[in-house]
């Protein structure tokens, strides 16, 4: 993945993409103090067109909210309009986008009310977070040795930084193993989800996915759900088993990055037709 970017959004701001940097010394550096969102932005014959934009802010104060944060130094159309601003300034019909709001000044004592946050929106081409052949065959994934985290140890609503680092030792466990994607169970040994996207489970005419309240209450997700609803498929939020994956007709993955993937082998066995 290459950045093309040449203006970043800085606490009000664009500055050149060198300029776009923190302090070392910055507490949610340390602690993964932050919240952040991924959001798509696609070419259409009318103009670039980011996907769900207002979902995705609303989301952001939603997750700086859970994190304690009781005012950000933006609001939301703000940062709405800083979004739109980057995106032109960079000349980007198809991109990534990424805000961050992270804990910039002060927050030494792990109290979040005495540091201040800023807040950094960037942009960039990034075409297939899976690769090009995962869009055309699905993907390989297995079960991690890594369990999701507990819904009252890590909050489950919020795109909160640190939260990620059990994503980053379920990912990289998968790859190391020779996988494309890592499925986390949760505490109760039902499946959650994977290292960055939602899963739904395909018998029939049916969508089976995980109850929202252990999972991240993903964009995307809630559009496969409405699509679903749409082509005449009964959607189903219900604990699944590891084993339901393996006999399932198809097992989809989704999420703003991956956009939607299937899983054409799980634990090496192949999930319906394989491809």
């Amino acid at each position: 993945m290459g950045f093309q970017s040449q203006y970043v959004w800085m606490n009000g701001k664009l500055v050149n993409y060198q300029q776009a940097t923190l302090h070392f010394l910055s507490a949610g550096l340390h602690y993964g103090i932050g919240v952040f969102e991924g959001i798509r932005c696609y070419a259409t014959d009318h103009g670039p067109a980011v996907f769900r934009l207002k979902d995705h802010m609303r989301r952001l104060m939603h997750s700086a909210a859970v994190l304690g944060w009781r005012d950000l130094p933006f609001s939301l159309e703000q940062l709405t309009e800083g979004v739109q601003a980057v995106i032109a300034a960079n000349g980007f019909s198809d991109c990534y986008i990424r805000p961050v709001v992270y804990l910039a000044e002060g927050g030494w004592n792990l109290n979040i009310d005495t540091g201040k946050p800023h807040v950094g929106i960037a942009a960039w081409k990034w075409d297939s977070y899976l690769g090009k052949e995962a869009l055309e065959r699905g993907v390989r994934a297995n079960t991690s040795s890594f369990t999701r985290h507990h819904v009252n140890a890590s909050m489950s609503k919020a795109k909160i930084c640190g939260n990620y680092v059990n994503s980053v030792l379920a990912k990289s466990e998968s790859v190391r193993l020779g996988f494309d994607e890592a499925i986390l169970l949760d505490t109760q040994g039902y499946v959650a989800e994977c290292t960055g996207e939602n899963l739904f489970v395909v018998r029939g005419k049916q969508l089976l996915t995980a109850p929202a309240a252990e999972v991240l209450e993903g964009i995307t997700r809630e559009t496969v759900i409405t699509l679903a609803y749409d082509l005449g498929y009964s959607v189903t939020e219900q604990p699944i088993s590891r084993d339901q994956l393996y006999i399932a007709d198809e097992v989809l993955v989704c999420g703003t990055a991956a956009e939607v993937i299937g899983l054409r082998e799980i634990d090496f066995r192949k999930i319906g037709s394989g491809v």
